[in-house]
């Protein structure tokens, strides 16, 4: 292999053969060392690819409390929300609160 690559290489001049290795040490150096390099373009993307889920996530949660504020609009549906939610309650009222338990010991 060394054979071909020197056979191929001692064709071309002495200017040709510094510019290949400049050539080649340019490209070493955007692809790996520069601040612009593939890696960091492929971290770019990552990112760029959370943050749209991000935002499509945060969408979705923003519609979730739109609706909400329109349902809160409703009197029932206020004390409703405000009862299971903050377990309020009107004057002279009890509330009970009754929890199961769910661990069976044998």
């Amino acid at each position: 292999m060394f054979k071909t690559i020197k056979a191929i290489f001692s064709k071309f001049s002495r200017m040709n053969k510094i510019m290949f290795v400049i050539l080649i040490a340019f490209i070493v150096w955007m692809v790996f060392f520069d601040e612009n390099s593939y890696f960091i373009h492929q971290e770019l993307n990552d990112e760029i690819a959370e943050l749209k889920e991000s935002t499509k996530y945060y969408k979705k949660e923003i519609e979730k409390d739109q609706k909400m504020i329109k349902d809160l609009n409703n009197p029932k549906l206020l004390e409703k929300f405000a009862r299971e939610t903050y377990k309020m309650k009107k004057k002279n009222e009890d509330i009970f609160i009754v929890e199961f338990d769910t661990i069976t010991d044998k």
